[in-house]
């Protein structure tokens, strides 16, 4: 029976299941979709370290299944998380068409992540860019244009990744994993950019904030967590060995991600910007692989470890929003305030998803979130550069400061400031199965958190990672007093920070812009104008064509009055066929001196 689950293409499953889902009843259609993604989870948690499908796919040796401890630990994580996104979709109202293109999206995250070989990698992460641009679509209105936006970004980057690809191709020869350590140096820096645009990296980030606030609230928590954090895990697989390049990046998308969180009132807007600077840790940890040695596997453990919470805490905060907006009709967190005795559950279940982003002691992302802060210390005993710290250092805690700030921001208008509008009063809670969903993802944040070592023991390196009696015992144990301590003075800067610059971060969130104020303008009007040039270019041809068939066609009907017009007085005396020869002639020197220019 294992033999079997551990067989099957788990993408084939998922594309079957989002068939189903269209033409059975709405809820055996979401139930089949839910176990559908439960069986990637079980695979995942099943499938021996080796197990591979290789295949023929377009002539090239492929592999359609390869399971190692990076890709098995994406297909938990994306199994248990699809579970109850699917079951919360189906709460809150998703038509079948939504959760349809949203199993299809899951299916292409984890054929990206099971792929061992490039060429299964860029057509599974092609099929993710349109999955995903479908499921935006689907909700319309708002999204729409959006969607274009989104499909025009993840088409250049996808572009861009495909020449990278196709670079390693003519360098290696093969596509496989196992033909060369990572991508090719000739194709580093299309596969850092190409990848990159998934990542959100600073200034190729501004589809995440456009995008994801826009569909329904339950296509928004698929989309929150698939495509940047499988960018993170090709990242890795495109450079194994990291690079200070990457992990610095890390640092300020980190500083980056909080600081433009910090000035948004819309809810999804916020966490959107959060994926960015929580991808940032991710790529610092992985980027901290250049450190080598047992250091090197420590901080990339750290990166997987936080990207496996993400997926779960970032998640769960899209849940819990989204059924605050599901609740009020309201985008808009000034509008909100109070909520906490209205929405009860949501609350509860928000505190433990701010908790876990914030790396309170006790939730998963502290676990996570220490692993990397400890990697990065590492750094000051060669690079002192402030109060005996690395710049990555002080950057990775900004961040982690601007998160506190965040979500005591996100908190304080939802669920306090004042109390709850009349409007708002009746409201109900969480409905029962969206209750389901959300609380899958808090327990597993709580559990990963208080149990941390079962969450060591499914890391890559777990040998590096929960060995408690080698000299990383102290980084590895939460509960030392030093790493108490930073978690308290990180609370007490967030709280600090937010109640004392709130006046001042209303200010800036009125009058400042993210590059996407002067990007997407630009690309609009390049638009525009790419098309109108080409437009313009197709008509002054056909008009040039067009006279100048016009005047042969005079000059061959009435030549003498053609030689007349040009001031030649000359008596014509031939016949037709001359005629005939002598105009061809003359056109075709004419192209001839045309193919010369």
């Amino acid at each position: 029976m294992n033999g079997l689950v551990t067989a099957v293409p788990p993408f084939l499953v998922l594309a079957v299941a989002a068939a189903l889902v269209l033409a059975l009843p709405r809820a055996v259609g979401h139930a089949l979709g839910a176990a559908a993604t439960a069986f990637v989870f079980v695979q995942a948690w099943l499938a021996p370290d080796g197990t591979h499908l290789a295949t023929e796919f377009l002539g090239f040796s492929v592999v359609f299944l390869n399971v190692d401890p990076f890709s098995a630990m994406m297909g938990l994580v994306i199994g248990f998380l699809a579970t109850a996104a699917v079951i919360y979709a189906y709460a809150s109202d998703a038509p079948r068409w939504l959760t349809s293109f949203a199993l299809l999206y899951v299916a292409s995250t984890v054929g990206t992540v099971y792929a061992g070989d490039w060429l299964s990698v860029i057509f599974f992460w092609e099929l993710m860019a349109v999955t995903s641009t479908l499921l935006v679509w689907q909700y319309g209105g708002e999204a729409v244009r959006a969607g274009y936006r989104y499909a025009i970004v993840h088409g250049i980057g996808g572009t861009i990744l495909l020449g990278a690809v196709v670079v390693h191709f003519v360098e290696v020869g093969s596509f496989l994993f196992t033909a060369e350590t990572g991508i090719h140096a000739t194709a580093a820096v299309l596969a850092a950019i190409g990848i990159g645009i998934n990542c959100g990296f600073i200034f190729l980030h501004t589809w995440i904030p456009d995008t994801y606030p826009r569909p329904h609230i339950a296509a928004s928590v698929f989309l929150s967590v698939f495509t940047t954090k499988t960018a993170v895990y090709v990242m890795y697989r495109a450079f194994p060995e990291g690079g200070w390049w990457l992990a610095y990046l890390g640092g300020f998308m980190a500083v980056y991600g909080v600081f433009f969180a910090l000035l948004q009132y819309d809810p999804r807007r916020l966490l959107s910007y959060h994926i960015q600077a929580q991808v940032g840790y991710m790529l610092a940890g992985i980027g901290l692989a250049t450190l080598g040695g047992e250091w090197g596997q420590f901080a990339v453990a750290g990166g997987f470890a936080h990207l496996f919470n993400n997926v779960l805490y970032k998640s769960l905060l899209f849940m819990v929003c989204g059924v605050v907006i599901y609740r009020t009709g309201s985008n808009y967190i000034k509008e909100m305030g109070g909520l906490w005795t209205v929405m009860p559950v949501a609350f509860l279940i928000y505190l433990v998803g701010a908790a876990s982003i914030t790396a309170v002691p006790g939730f998963n992302g502290y676990v996570s979130k220490g692993l990397v802060l400890d990697a990065t210390e590492q750094i000051s005993g060669n690079y002192p550069l402030l109060f005996g710290y690395d710049l990555l250092w002080w950057l990775l805690m900004i961040g982690a400061v601007g998160t506190f700030m965040s979500f005591i921001k996100l908190g304080y208008y939802i669920f306090f400031h004042g109390e709850a509008k009349p409007e708002h009063r009746g409201l109900a809670d969480a409905k029962p199965l969206q209750t389901v969903g959300m609380s899958m993802a808090a327990v597993a944040c709580v559990v990963l958190g208080v149990v941390y070592t079962a969450q060591l023991d499914l890391l890559p390196f777990a040998d590096v990672a929960n060995d408690l009696s080698n000299p990383y015992s102290y980084y590895l144990d939460p509960l030392q007093f030093g790493h108490i301590e930073k978690a308290a003075v990180l609370m007490t800067a967030g709280f600090v920070g937010f109640f004392s610059l709130k006046r001042p971060l209303g200010w800036l969130a009125h009058h400042m812009r993210d590059v996407d104020a002067v990007l997407h303008p630009a690309a609009f009007y390049a638009g525009r104008g790419a098309v109108w040039g080409v437009t313009e270019l197709w008509a002054a041809v056909d008009r040039l064509t067009m006279r100048t068939a016009g005047a042969t066609m005079r000059t061959a009907m009435n030549p003498r009055a053609a030689l007349a017009e040009a001031g030649i007085d000359a008596e014509i005396r031939t016949g037709i066929g001359r005629s005939v020869l002598i105009l061809t002639l003359a056109a075709a020197v004419a192209l001839f001196a045309l193919l010369l220019g």
